[in-house]
């Protein structure tokens, strides 16, 4: 009986991970086609987040600020936050052009409104 209850719940979590990264079950939780790092000199990705303390920290803030909002969507509290030498670069998609200009805003207040580059989009969703 053991063995078998042991058996039945390995086999529905392995079911549950395999069914949720099949993109084709819910196609819009495949955002790969929008992570894709743009061709230019001022492409920047995720990858190019400093781990100096400060640019940690400016990243930091800014997630933290975000992710408090109630106001905001999911879209927009997950957007990427990329910080290096200062700069701070926004990516990603938002609900509306209300939560893109408080996104825009909350990361001006932390880092400097000369030091945010705001590379989001509105989702059409």
């Amino acid at each position: 009986m053991k063995g078998t209850l042991l058996t039945s719940a390995a086999s529905l979590f392995l079911a549950t991970h395999l069914f949720a990264a099949d993109p084709s079950v819910n196609p819009d939780a495949d955002n790969t086609k929008k992570n894709q790092i743009h061709n230019g000199s001022q492409a920047v990705s995720a990858d190019q987040q400093s781990n100096s303390a400060s640019d940690v920290e400016v990243t930091r803030q800014i997630r933290k600020e975000l992710t408090s909002n109630d106001a905001l969507s999911t879209y927009a509290k997950n957007v990427k936050i990329i910080t290096n030498s200062g700069v701070v670069v926004l990516k990603g998609p938002v609900k509306s052009s209300k939560e893109k200009e408080i996104v825009e805003s909350q990361a001006a207040k932390i880092a400097g409104a000369d030091k945010v580059r705001s590379e989001l989009e509105i989702s059409a969703k």
